[in-house]
């Protein structure tokens, strides 16, 4: 069983960087897709990055060359880089990861969710 943790996330200016971490607790290399998921308000759960059982990455077009995803195998956190930070990337921020090797860029296919943090970009 697989249990994801946030942390990071807060209140930042435009143009500035952030590193958002997740553990994942229960991870075992190989067997797991992890992902990146944002929601703002009034808006629906996207993904902004996944990443395959077996390290390859994948971004939305939308946030390419900006957000960076990472995974420590050694000490099972998940990142996410932002830079530079844009107002529009206030939201919600979630990790989440389904037990299967290739990634998916819908929600309702993950299994398991962090609690999510609050990113606020002010301008």
């Amino acid at each position: 069983q697989v249990q994801l943790a946030e942390l990071g996330g807060g209140s930042v200016q435009a143009g500035g960087s952030l590193r958002l971490s997740c553990v994942v607790s229960g991870y075992t290399f190989g067997r797991y897709c992890l992902a990146w998921f944002r929601q703002a308000p009034g808006e629906e759960r996207e993904a902004v990055a996944i990443m395959d059982a077996y390290g390859g990455t994948s971004y939305d077009d939308s946030v390419k060359g900006r957000f960076t995803m990472s995974m420590d195998n050694a000490n099972n956190t998940l990142s996410l880089e932002i830079n530079p930070l844009q107002a529009e990337d206030t939201a919600i921020y979630y990790c989440a990861a389904r037990g299967t090797y290739a990634c998916t860029w819908h929600s309702e296919s993950y299994n398991y969710w962090g609690q999510g943090t609050q990113v606020t970009v002010s301008s």
